[in-house]
């Protein structure tokens, strides 16, 4: 890694990020090759108060995190700028809409990019699961055309026959397949059931704009190590 990868690592783990990582999607926007994938941990004690829906803590702490992601990327892309290079940091937490349509994406996805740079995986949920924190994590994202070197670690898929995220979803939005690279988001979730769901139940935290339920049963991010634990137990 160059001088400036590690000087932007050092700064972003000095300041609360638990994990770092960068890769080189192929559909990364064009001049800016690189991306910077960031890992922030949710605090385990708020994420254990969900029990069939969200807390007004969670949705509170949620909303924190996610600042904290942009602010982190913010003050890494002022680095790299200062050093010649261009920067665009992906917002944490933001969803387009497409001619006046809500399509539950955004600008790129952070799972993609992060699971690119080695950090994790992605489980039957649809969420990302990290190799320490599992899916008790909020990531961030950002594009530059800085030439860091990408990972070479790989994190393989850990859910096995694990199934307690299927069961517990209210929605009945997580299908139950397993996820490999390259497959539909659609394939093993329905976003529009989830969303629909949240705003059906929920509107009074947050608007019915977060859930956590899938998150929360978790053996992987409960137990607190996916990677020793291969999401083996507590089926």
């Amino acid at each position: 890694m160059n001088q400036i990868g590690q000087e932007v690592e050092k700064m972003l783990r000095e300041n609360g990020v638990a994990d770092v990582g960068f890769s080189r999607p192929e559909d990364a926007p064009e001049g800016l090759g690189t991306a910077l994938s960031i890992v922030v941990p949710l605090l385990g004690a708020v994420v254990d108060e969900i029990d069939g829906g969200p807390t007004h803590t969670y949705f509170h702490h949620y909303r924190t995190v996610n600042a904290f992601i942009d602010q982190m990327l913010l003050r890494a892309g002022l680095m790299l700028q200062k050093e010649g290079y261009r920067a665009v940091p992906i917002p944490a937490s933001q969803t387009l809409h497409e001619g006046g349509k809500r399509e539950h994406i955004g600008r790129y996805s952070h799972k993609k990019a992060a699971v690119k740079a080695g950090l994790g995986t992605v489980g039957k949920s649809s969420l990302f699961l990290h190799c320490v924190h599992g899916p008790r994590v909020r990531l961030g994202t950002l594009f530059t055309d800085c030439p860091i070197e990408p990972a070479t670690r790989h994190a393989p898929y850990i859910c096995g026959d694990c199934h307690l995220c299927v069961k517990a979803c209210p929605a009945g939005a997580i299908l139950g397949g397993d996820w490999h690279p390259g497959i539909a988001r659609e394939e093993i979730f329905d976003p529009h059931r989830c969303n629909t769901y949240m705003r059906e139940h929920f509107m009074k935290i947050g608007r019915g704009a977060v859930c956590g339920i899938c998150m929360c049963v978790c053996p992987a991010g409960a137990r607190g190590s996916c990677a020793q634990n291969g999401g083996k137990q507590g089926r």
